[in-house]
Formats: structure tokens, C-alpha cells, sequence
């Protein structure tokens, strides 16, 4: 770290060529490298041009006060992150200082100031800027890392999910045994779909990234959804799910993807610390202008002091550390962070240990007239093969999903290479392409613009299939002129769902 500081440019500004000079000398001989501005326009070119460490910035200049030129410095993203270490000749007051800190200074010194002390302060903030770098760094390559396991995980996961599906379509009955087996493959594999999401969600809440896709969210469809998604813990476990919905709609506005999750998440919470043979409860309502949603159990409950660790980061309160179902611990935290972006609350009660547990999200209803939607279009109008087109360079994960596509009744051929999609979508105009982002010989953006340029391809609809499910993963797509973006692995629920037979 010393050799770092020592690195380190230092932009003195100062009208005084004196007081310049002086400083020049007691920071050179510290070992840091020296720049000089005389004035506050001075400074700030030379802030830009150079990007010094840290100004060393007198309050009092001929052309621009020396606040101003902090606040400039801040507000410019070329050079916000230069430490400013403000001094003044004269004691101004304990309001200014407060000014000049609140403006963006990261520190404040009045003259006269001994060179051992200026030396001490620039090299203590110095060592914290390090420090903020070294943070960042980190936080920037957890986020690589993150974004890679996601894609190396969903890679085998898809073929996975994807075989189990056709296995159940070529088969449906089968003996109770092998029925079972198909259950739990699938239920792990959701599992372990979930615990992915979640590692990312964290993570781009944490950042700030995630932004909810605004609509009319009709809460009773959303806990079909989320009993739909939890039924392989809730059956393993042989729980009872209790669910009480009222006979009207319940309408909110938010995110209806991230309130499936929100309702799903907190269902699997409760079936997971409900000893089996348990019973969950779901009950919606609303309650004067906010809808009510409450997920009980009668598991291992909560200690009343510990309520609120719950919702925090990891937390794994009141369960051992060795029991595999207890997960991540970043669920609930989840949930919090979900329903705080749809301007809810949750809240979580329990009697005590052993008492069950009680969770209650309340967000704001949402009065609407179902009657003026348009007419759904019936899933059974339509029934005409569809050609499509599949692209993967892992073959198993290709050759399973044009299985499921064939059994569905479309007419389907796969690729395994940019350039073999290319040809094979010459030769058979495809209405439907779900084309990896991922390809050995180039990328599925490239392959899309070319793809577009083939005769009779201009309407195709190209559907992006990729590991990568960050919100600029699916920005680049949609540059790239795909029209859907569809993470890995597929469910083929939502392949369906979009409509190949009628689009």
C-alpha cells in the first residue's frame, strides 16, 4: 500500500505562490508527485486532463471559491472520485466547514498547518481511496463472478429440466416408482433454478439494478403462479396448503413476475421450516385501500427477538447449520427488498418456538375494471405446425428442446455453430429461432444481424437464449434486434407461452 501512495499525483491549488511553493516542497519530499494550479478555471482543466489523486484545494482563489471548485470536481463524473482536502488561511467557522464537508470535501484543514500534519492527512485519505478502489474491485469482480456461475450453472441445468419434460410428454403414465423419480429430479432442479435467481436478484438489488416491468397485477393469478412453483416441496414434504382467496379480483400495481416471486418465495420458506405432515396457510384479502396477503405455518416459529435478523442478508435464524433445506438464507431478505420496490411492507410474527410462524406483505391496492381488457386469445385457436429453427452449441440441450417442440406439433431442425444456423435458416425460412447467445464460432448478436438479412428473415421472430440474465444482458439482445430474451434453462411453460402456434 506504500508503494501506492507514493504513486500518487497531488494537484496543489493556490494563488500564492509562496504557499504553493512551500507545499510543493513538503509533499516531494514525502515522496508524492507535485501538479500546480493557481487559480479555480486552472484547476479543474487540469483535474480532467490529469486526474490527480487528490487537490489539495485552497478556499480562496482570484477567479472561482475554492467550494465551487470542490462542488464542480463532484458533480463532474470524470472527476468525482478525486479526494478534495479543502484549506483555509483563516478560522471561517464551524458552518462553513460543515459547508465545504457537505459540498464533497473530504476534509478540511485551517492554516496555519504543521507539514507533518498535512502529510498525515493526505496519506490517511489516500489510504482510504485505496481502499474504496480495492472495494469496488471486488465488488465488481463478485458481480463477474456472479454472472459466470449463473451461466455455467444454467448451461446443464436447461438440458436437465428440458429431458424431464419429455420424458413426462413421450410417457405420461408410468409406474409409481418412476413417477416419483421424475418428481424429484424436477423439484431439484427448480431448486436449484431458484437458489441461481435469487445469488443474482441480491446482487442487482444491491447495485441498484433491478427495475420492476410496471402493469395491472392481478394477485390471485399471481398466487396460482407461486402455489404452481412450490408444489414439489409442498407434496415431498406432504404438507396441507390451506389457501383462502377472496371472490373478487385483487388488483395491485407492481412487477406480476417479481410478485410470483415474492409469494413463492415466502410459500417456500414456510414449507421448508414446517416439520412434514405440516399445514401452510395462504390467505388474501384486502383491507381497506391495501391488499393483504398472509402466509402461516405451524412449524418451528420465531423468537420474538430475533424477528427482524430474518429479513436480513444470509441470516439463518433458528436453524442449524447443518441442515441442507435450510438453504441460502436470502430469501426473505429478498422479499423485503421486492415489496420495499412495490412501496409494501412485510412483516413477520410467531407465538414463540415451536408456535409457527405468521408473514404478512400489505401493498397498495389497485382499483380496476377487468371488464375493459382486451379478450385473451384462446390457447386452443390455432393449431398449424410451426417452423422453428433451435441453436445451441450444446447439443443435448438443442436436440431436447426440439424434441419438446416436436411433440408440440412444430416442425423443428437445430444447429449447433453460428454458421450452420445461418445456412439451415436459408434453406428452411424458419417463423421462430431460439438462437444461444454463446456460440463457439460467433455470437448470437452477430448471428442475428445476418440471420435478419436472409431472404424472408426480416419477420422471423428470434428468440435469445442465454445463461446471462442481468438487465443489460437482455438490453443487448434487444439491440441486437432480437424480440424475445429467454433465460437458461428454459421453462417450457413460458415457451409456450409464447404463442408459437399463433404468432
Amino acid at each position: 500500500m506504500l508503494s501506492n501512495l507514493l504513486n500518487s499525483v497531488i494537484l496543489i491549488v493556490d494563488d500564492s505562490d509562496a504557499a504553493r511553493y512551500a507545499r510543493s516542497r513538503i509533499l516531494i519530499r514525502a515522496g508524492f508527485k507535485v501538479i500546480e494550479a493557481a487559480t479555480g478555471n486552472m484547476a479543474l482543466t487540469m483535474a480532467r486532463e490529469n486526474h490527480p489523486d487528490l487537490v489539495l484545494l485552497d478556499t480562496k482563489l482570484p477567479d472561482i471559491n475554492g467550494m465551487d471548485v470542490c462542488r464542480k470536481l463532484k458533480s463532474d463524473p470524470e472527476t468525482k472520485a478525486i479526494l478534495v482536502l479543502q484549506t483555509s488561511a483563516s478560522y471561517i467557522g464551524v458552518a462553513d466547514k460543515i459547508r465545504a464537508l457537505e459540498g464533497g470535501a473530504d476534509n478540511y484543514l485551517f492554516e496555519p498547518i504543521e507539514p507533518e500534519e498535512l502529510v498525515a492527512n493526505v496519506k490517511a485519505l489516500l489510504r482510504l481511496a485505496i481502499v474504496e478502489r480495492e472495494l469496488r474491485d471486488v465488488d465488481r469482480r463478485k458481480d463477474e463472478f456472479l454472472a459466470t456461475l449463473a451461466h455455467e450453472l444454467r448451461n446443464p441445468l436447461g438440458p436437465i429440466r428440458s429431458s424431464v419434460e419429455l420424458l413426462c410428454k413421450l410417457e405420461p403414465v408410468v409406474p409409481e416408482a418412476q413417477d416419483r423419480a421424475r418428481k424429484t429430479i424436477a423439484r431439484h432442479t427448480d431448486h436449484l433454478v431458484r437458489l441461481v435467481d435469487d445469488l443474482l436478484d441480491v446482487a442487482r438489488i444491491s447495485q441498484g439494478k433491478i427495475t420492476l416491468h410496471q402493469e395491472r397485477v392481478e394477485l390471485k393469478s399471481a398466487v396460482a403462479n407461486a402455489r404452481e412453483s412450490v408444489a414439489g416441496i409442498i407434496e415431498s414434504r406432504r404438507h396441507t396448503l390451506n389457501v383462502s382467496l377472496p371472490e373478487n379480483d385483487v388488483w395491485i400495481k407492481g412487477d406480476h413476475v417479481r410478485m410470483c416471486q415474492i409469494i413463492g418465495n415466502l410459500l417456500h420458506n414456510a414449507a421448508k421450516f414446517t416439520p412434514p405432515g405440516g399445514v401452510v396457510g395462504l390467505d388474501l384479502k384486502v383491507e381497506d385501500d391495501e391488499a393483504v396477503l398472509r402466509i402461516s405455518d405451524n412449524g418451528i416459529g420465531l423468537e420474538e427477538a430475533n424477528i427482524d435478523f430474518i429479513f436480513g442478508l444470509f441470516a439463518q435464524d433458528g436453524h442449524a447449520r447443518d441442515r441442507v433445506q435450510d438453504g441460502l438464507g436470502i430469501g426473505l431478505s429478498l422479499v423485503r427488498s421486492l415489496v420495499a420496490l412495490h412501496d409494501g411492507t412485510v412483516t413477520a410474527t410467531s407465538p414463540g418456538l415451536g408456535k409457527g410462524s405468521v408473514f404478512e406483505v400489505r401493498l397498495p391496492a389497485y382499483p380496476y375494471d377487468r371488464s375493459n381488457d382486451e379478450k385473451a386469445l384462446d390457447p386452443k385457436q390455432g393449431t398449424a405446425a410451426t417452423r422453428i429453427l433451435v441453436v445451441d452449441d450444446n447439443a443435448d440441450a438443442a436436440n431436447t428442446l426440439a424434441e419438446l417442440l416436436g411433440i408440440d406439433g412444430h416442425d423443428v431442425i437445430t444447429a449447433y455453430s453460428g454458421r450452420e444456423a445461418l445456412a439451415r435458416a436459408a434453406d428452411f425460412h424458419p417463423r421462430f429461432v431460439f438462437l444461444d447467445i454463446g456460440l463457439p464460432d460467433m455470437t448470437g448478436y452477430e448471428v442475428a444481424a445476418q440471420m435478419r438479412k436472409l431472404p424472408g428473415m426480416d419477420t422471423a421472430v428470434l428468440i435469445a437464449l442465454t445463461g446471462y440474465g442481468q438487465a443489460r444482458d437482455r438490453e443487448l439482445a434487444m439491440d441486437a434486434g432480437f424480440d424475445e430474451h429467454v433465460v437458461k434453462p428454459i421453462d417450457f411453460a413460458k415457451v409456450t407461452s409464447l404463442n408459437l402456434h399463433t404468432r
